[in-house]
């Protein structure tokens, strides 16, 4: 059965088509077409990414000896804060929501976003506090001493007495960092809940889809917390309030819950919309279905309602009790479960395969072993023993960037690479993108792998100087992070080159499957020319059942057997 397509509307003659490259000042507007705002969230974000890259190599280049020799602490410790912040909040999560933003409405048949004009205003909040927090390090009083997580009672020093001063700009950041992704939250669910295409029952929806669903409720019901601790802190700073000052009866550890309630399912809100990148991508390149397909989509509703569960195991050298370290524990092993099924299904779904070896499926692959290997750490974190060993080194920090980086950055990059033609109308360069994965993967390895043994070792974190006897590890892992910095080169001319003059894309290059590639490559402004009838669930590899049905009982469907 030949590939076909639905009919999708033109601009007036004499206009520039949506989707052209001499179409660019559109980035530039308040634009409500919600492709519009997915590129200009992955732009900025990736502007941002590129910040906290410096700033990380700058300390890697500090840590490449064991004097402090290259910038002043107090510089390190600052720069330190602000690669944490700028890597989370300007990002990943403005990352996540430009491929969520570009992605979910195409992919369950709706115009748009249910509140495209609350779906403008989240980005440009995004510049706002990203200036903001930005400006935060070059104020006098900056957040350099507090760490990513600005705890009391060191986050409510003022050492310069002023209201407006490095602490408090950032705390304002990150409050209106929440603000902005709890307006998306509300935008994505309901645009998810409200407007799916008929005939599109929950089974029938995208792994993808799936994935952001589960994500965005644990943002509607974690977030706030953090939101409202931010809140509560930036009182105690500037109008005198006492919540976390123990100086005024303030309960410090309070705010360590209003935190780590959010920070930890954060991580899944980052990695689950991955895991969904991970469940389109296999299948595509690997010409199969998704192995349990139901049992996937519903093990990511399972990870959002364990995630509400498991925040104290942050808090096991906070002078936890007992019994709640045991049921944190048990809670934080217990997650692991629903987690270990998804790389079951894609290891399932890839073995046996017609494997294409594209670049997606390059950095697919690449996430999902490394992925493997910090949920093997997770696992040893989870006990409360080792915890407490290496509470405060390196192990946790090279734990973390092989979740965030290893498996969230390599899956970003995958879900990059396969739906840049649908995004642009242009095809990458294969070899570009080859080398950047290569860079990439080496890079990361090599800068995270050695951060495990330098904690084992007791190497604490956020330190600009050390003994010399952890020095070997040090050296392999900057080399590994200026490794990491020069793989984006390749990218970032790929990405501009590609989208200049590169190759025209067809409608659906990878002869993939799903609602959005069946229109046009870019799509037009609202999407389909008609709202398509879903009549068969999203992996049907390997079938010849049609996807879509019009309002005239026309079958559309793309090609599902390799040839």
């Amino acid at each position: 059965m030949s590939n076909a397509s639905i009919e999708t509307p033109l601009a007036p003659p004499g206009q520039p088509q949506p989707g052209a490259p001499d179409n660019w000042r559109r980035f530039f507007t308040f634009s409500t077409d919600h492709k519009v705002i997915g590129i200009q969230y992955l732009v900025t974000a990736f502007v941002f990414f590129l910040i906290g890259g410096l700033l990380a190599m700058v300390m890697r280049g500090e840590l490449i000896t064991p004097a402090a020799d290259l910038v002043d602490r107090t510089v390190y410790n600052a720069l330190f804060t602000m690669h944490g912040t700028i890597m989370l909040f300007l990002w990943t999560f403005p990352m996540l929501n430009g491929l969520a933003n570009y992605l979910v409405p195409l992919m369950i048949g709706a115009p748009d976003m249910a509140f495209p004009r609350l779906n403008a205003a989240a980005f440009w909040l995004v510049p706002v506090f990203g200036f903001i927090l930005m400006a935060s390090f070059l104020v006098p009083g900056g957040p350099s001493q507090s760490g990513w997580w600005a705890y009391p009672p060191v986050s409510l020093q003022n050492p310069t007495g002023h209201l407006i001063n490095g602490q408090s700009l950032w705390l304002l950041a990150v409050a209106l960092s929440g603000i902005s992704s709890i307006m998306g939250a509300v935008n994505f669910v309901t645009t998810i809940v409200r407007m799916r295409a008929p005939g599109m029952g929950w089974f029938k929806m995208p792994a993808f889809v799936w994935t952001v669903m589960s994500a965005q409720i644990i943002q509607l019901f974690g977030l706030p917390a953090l939101t409202a601790g931010a809140v509560m802190l930036l009182f105690d700073l500037t109008v005198g309030t006492h919540f976390f000052d123990p100086a005024g009866g303030g309960d410090p550890v309070l705010y360590q819950h209003f935190f780590w309630f959010y920070s930890h399912p954060a991580v899944y809100v980052i990695i689950l919309p991955i895991f969904g990148v991970f469940s389109e991508v296999f299948p595509v390149y690997a010409r199969k279905p998704l192995f349990g397909y139901k049992v996937v989509a519903v093990s990511s509703v399972v990870i959002t309602v364990l995630s509400g569960m498991v925040w104290v195991h942050h808090m096991f050298a906070s002078g936890t009790p007992g019994w709640m370290r045991m049921l944190f524990m048990f809670s934080t092993m217990l997650i692991s479960v629903p987690t270990g099924i998804k790389v079951f299904a894609w290891v399932a779904t890839v073995w046996g395969g017609k494997l294409r070896l594209d670049t997606p499926m390059l950095f697919a692959l690449g996430g999902l072993v490394m992925f493997l290997f910090a949920g093997i750490t997770g696992i040893m974190l989870a006990a409360v023993p080792f915890d407490i060993h290496v509470n405060n080194t390196y192990f946790i920090v090279g734990h973390f960037h092989y979740v965030i980086y290893g498996a969230t950055v390599m899956g970003a990059y995958a879900a990059i690479y396969h739906w840049f033609p649908k995004m642009t109308g242009r095809m990458y360069y294969e070899g570009l993108g080859k080398l950047h994965f290569a860079l990439t993967f080496i890079g990361a390895n090599l800068n995270f792998f050695p951060m495990h043994p330098l904690g084992l070792q007791g190497m604490p974190r956020r330190v600009a100087s050390y003994d010399p006897e952890f020095a070997f590890w040090n050296v392999l892992a900057s080399l590994g992070g200026f490794l990491l910095g020069v793989s984006t080169l390749p990218f970032i001319l790929n990405m501009i080159s590609s989208w200049v003059q590169g190759k025209k894309a067809p409608d659906n290059p990878w002869r993939a499957i799903g609602l959005e590639w069946l229109v046009s490559s870019p799509p037009p402004v609202e999407n389909f020319a008609e709202i398509p009838v879903v009549v068969s669930g999203p992996y049907g590899y390997g079938t010849d059942n049609p996807l879509v049905a019009n309002s005239s009982g026309e079958a559309h469907t793309h090609k599902r057997n390799e040839s």
